[in-house]
């Protein structure tokens, strides 16, 4: 009976989502403030319903409750409670239900956080999301029910959990993804909301940036996660292997990069109006793809919910009525998106938009060879054909290169028009200090001359350093270095904490695959094996009993220069109710390399085969995506976005009027200023 009561719960809210994507909207096509005042308590209740649905699904997790076809297929009893939990988003149904849950919580926040806007445009957005939660559910109710029994003769025992999710990664990676992912939804609906009321203008950006930030630097944690989680979990000692079902979280993360410095010209200069929606909707489009590819059953992946391929089919009408309907309005709006406010050659709008350019090939790329193997197997009736890291690094890491280079020079530059007197005067030292001390650390160290090692410094010290120039010259007025800090907003710090962020990341990324160094073995008991400067000992194997698996656990002795240094516990896990063996790693992780260890299968003659890494700085990668993180939240928490005067939207009226040659403001962005105003 409690499953139904969940059930019943999924289809409330879909009423709900019905009404709230109708009611809203026309409401605020007529003015009728009774119908737009309803669009906050709608979605409250889809919010109320969904969790009352998640929670019922869970609680029949910990009960075991087999009749109910995902947990038997996705649990069983000997599952440590916190997996069972979990397991709610282990497989498809669960999942979605989840993800729908998420959109519900975005659309909360939405409620609470938007009081300073008009009632009419937040209806508008409301009911946005609102028609979103409506393909969603429905799409659970017909064709990926959580709550679907398996009767009248139910399973005494669950199928089991699969083994590779049975990890505390698992706990916080897919609720930080696809809460990151949902969060672009928020931004398309917003998107959609200025399309239909007209109003695409500075004060529309400055509502939206924070937005943006959040689920941007959220969806950051999400991908962290999971390549951690892959790291040190599948035991094959990377931490990105370009996977088709890891791809699209990169793409709609390149996309969303690329969207918040874009709305950054837009709300500062009223540029790159339709290019930003434009942005905002990709973006979307990019989160619905991957959740296209993720459930359609055209890939196998540890990732991946490869199901009834029916499923894909819905989805991917789905996505084709939103994102096409979607176009369609972009298309009649174009016209009136155009902007009136110029820039010169040589300015940070070029900059940005340089950025945007890059970020948006580098998608493309992703994206490309994402499809490529997909497509190439429809259209040759199953003929396999797979596009590996060579084709990726290729494209990717060049284009990096040249987002690095600009990353210096963009925020030191000036809006509207950038002598390159200034830039010469801000950056020939930097320049002059980056090229020295890029090339004599990695010489002075490593006593060679290693190309990608001096290439890699030069540019991160080009863009650290351009940093400290830029932060110097803001506070140089300060009495102290302190009170200066102080005075910069937080959007500021927080745009700088996340390209120190990007710095970290690449070096990591670019040390770690120049200097890693592996060797696989065959070793017994007593013997060892040198790599680098260390020395692995297998000094055997005990039996592990874990609470529903088995275990063979080596002993690993690592010394240094003759010395112990420290003791590694490589596992071969058997889950014992699916019968499924895995690995678990032994990791020494430092802030300078990691030690890892992994250990094979059995031999004939007693001799146990593993793998044994040295990996220099491989966790300044993910140290490098906690600041970039922490950048997008501290930009995403500037009082300033909420706080859009009408004198401030006057000033960049009148700032960017003479270079457009017109001193005069458009009535889109005089209406936009005068719902700013009034919504502060």
């Amino acid at each position: 009976m409690i499953p139904e009561l969940g059930n019943f719960a999924l289809i409330l809210a879909f009423l709900l989502s019905i009404l709230l994507s109708v009611i809203p909207m026309v409401g605020a096509e007529r003015g009728n403030l009774l119908w737009i005042n309803l669009a906050r308590p709608l979605s409250s209740g889809v919010f109320v319903f969904l969790s009352i649905s998640l929670l019922i699904l869970g609680y029949s997790f910990v009960a075991d409750d087999f009749s109910v076809q995902f947990v038997a297929n996705h649990s069983n009893t000997m599952l440590p409670i916190y997996y069972k939990i979990t397991a709610v988003w282990g497989g498809h149904e669960g999942s979605f239900l989840f993800w729908t849950w998420m959109l519900g919580g975005w659309m909360l926040a939405v409620c609470i956080f938007s009081k300073a806007m008009p009632d009419e445009f937040v209806a508008r957005v409301l009911s946005v999301m609102g028609m979103l939660c409506v393909g969603y559910i429905l799409f659970m109710l017909a064709t990926s029910n959580p709550f679907d029994r398996v009767l009248p003769l139910s399973p005494e025992d669950g199928a089991d959990l699969n083994a590779a999710l049975q990890d505390f990664a698992f706990i916080i990676h897919p609720p930080s993804l696809y809460m990151g992912y949902v969060g672009f939804s928020v931004v398309f609906a917003f998107a959609i909301a200025a399309l239909i009321s007209g109003r695409l203008d500075a004060a529309w950006a400055r509502w939206c940036r924070p937005w943006a930030n959040a689920a941007w630097a959220i969806l950051t944690l999400g991908l962290s996660l999971g390549s951690w989680w892959a790291y040190y979990e599948l035991g094959w000692g990377g931490w990105w292997a370009w996977d088709p079902v890891e791809n699209p979280p990169m793409i709609t993360w390149l996309l969303g990069a690329a969207m918040i410095h874009s709305l950054a010209a837009t709300e500062k200069r009223g540029v790159f109006k339709s290019w930003t929606v434009l942005l905002a909707i990709m973006a979307f489009a990019s989160s619905l793809l991957g959740t296209f590819i993720t459930r359609s059953g055209l890939l196998t992946s540890v990732h991946a919910f490869a199901t009834d391929p029916t499923r894909g089919v819905y989805i991917l009408v789905f996505l084709a009525l939103i994102i096409g309907a979607s176009l369609i309005l972009y298309a009649v709006r174009a016209p009136s998106l155009r902007s009136e406010f110029g820039f010169g050659s040589l300015s940070r709008e070029v900059f940005l938009l340089s950025n945007n350019l890059i970020l948006v090939v580098a998608s493309a790329a992703i994206l490309l060879g994402t499809l490529y193997p997909i497509v190439y197997q429809a259209m040759t009736g199953g003929e396999l054909i797979s596009v590996g890291p060579p084709y990726f690094n290729a494209i990717f890491f060049p284009l990096m290169a040249i987002l690095a280079v600009l990353m210096a020079v963009g925020p030191i530059s000036r809006w509207k028009k950038t002598s390159p007197e200034h830039l010469r005067a801000q950056l020939a030292k930097v320049a002059i200090a980056a090229v020295v001390l890029g090339v004599l650390i990695p010489v002075l160290l490593t006593l060679e001359l290693p190309l990608g090692v001096i290439a890699t410094t030069i540019l991160s010290f080009w863009i650290v350093f351009s940093m400290l120039k830029d932060i110097r010259s803001k506070i140089a007025n300060k009495p102290t270095v302190v009170a200066g800090l102080r005075s910069l907003p937080l959007s500021y710090l927080g745009m700088t904490l996340a390209h120190f962020g990007f710095v970290i990341t690449m070096a990591g990324a670019c040390l770690s695959s120049i200097y890693s160094i592996e060797r696989s073995v065959l070793l017994q008991a007593g013997e060892s094996t040198d790599l680098g400067a260390y020395n692995f000992r297998f000094e055997g194997t005990r039996p592990v009993q874990g609470p529903n698996f088995i275990a063979d656990e080596a002993v690993v002795v690592v010394s240094r220069g003759g010395e112990f240094y420290k003791n590694l516990y490589p596992q071969k896990r058997l889950y014992t109710a699916s019968g499924t063996p895995t690995s678990h790693m032994g990791i020494d992780g430092r802030f300078l390399r990691d030690l890892f260890t992994t250990l094979g299968d059995q031999r004939e003659n007693g001799a146990w085969s593993m793998t044994v890494y040295v990996k220099p700085f491989v966790r300044w990668v993910w140290i490098g995506t906690i600041f970039i993180a922490f950048g997008g939240i501290l930009a995403a928490s500037d009082k300033r976005y909420r706080q859009f005067k009408v004198k401030q939207a006057q000033k960049l009226a009148r700032m960017a009027g003479p270079v457009a040659g017109n001193k005069k403001s458009s009535p889109v962005m005089t209406s936009g200023m005068d719902a700013g105003g009034s919504g502060a």
